[in-house]
């Protein structure tokens, strides 16, 4: 039996998304035979990020400041909202490097956030948004798996229902049916971002 100090270790990590309790046991011993410096480092990176990145108060990125700098950038469109699920997504879209308008960044989707997967979805944030700002267009850029296509059809009719002028679109159907946004190569992103739909 492990040590107290190793056991409440690997216990933490195998909580991280897709490592186990074995693969949290390599990464312990992993970081017990590269020394003290690596831990150090390691662990300083941790404090840096949870002591500097906070939530933008417009658009929900994860940033060291807020608003973020997209949010803070008067060049953007900010009549186009394009609302995806994580920050990895929005990431995906900005590296396409034709896409200028903001963002809405949900944190997640209705499904995981009735099941308890997530800290709350930031849906109400975004209706907020809407009736606060002249909206000219809403893009909904979620994974084309259940969980996101159900967030979509939610989104849809709440916004067409609420905000009868705004022009609500979806990302064409480039995108491989079931597959995950950030792992979408740039060419089929910017494909389905070019080729959105407009929801009638």
């Amino acid at each position: 039996m492990y040590s107290k100090p190793i056991h409440t270790l690997i216990r933490a990590l195998s909580r991280l998304p897709s490592v186990g309790p074995r693969t949290a046991e390599r990464f312990v011993f992993f970081l017990l035979k590269s020394g003290k410096k690596e831990v150090a480092d390691l662990s300083l990176a941790l404090q840096e990020l949870m002591h500097t990145v906070r939530s933008c108060e417009v658009c929900w990125d994860f940033s060291d400041r807020t608003p973020c700098a997209i949010c803070s950038n008067k060049k953007r469109d900010w009549a186009t909202i394009a609302v995806v699920a994580e920050p990895q997504d929005l990431q995906a879209i900005e590296k396409i490097g034709s896409y200028t308008g903001v963002y809405h960044i949900l944190r997640g989707t209705l499904s995981a956030d009735m099941e308890g997967r997530n800290n709350g979805i930031k849906i109400q944030e975004l209706f907020k948004r809407l009736k606060a700002m002249p909206i000219k267009e809403v893009i909904l850029a979620l994974n084309p798996n259940m969980d996101g296509e159900t967030t979509m059809m939610y989104l849809e009719a709440e916004i067409k229902r609420n905000f009868p002028t705004v022009i609500v679109s979806r990302l064409a159907r480039g995108l491989p049916s079931g597959s995950e946004l950030q792992y979408a190569d740039e060419i089929t992103l910017e494909n389905a971002l070019r080729s959105r739909t407009v929801l009638k």
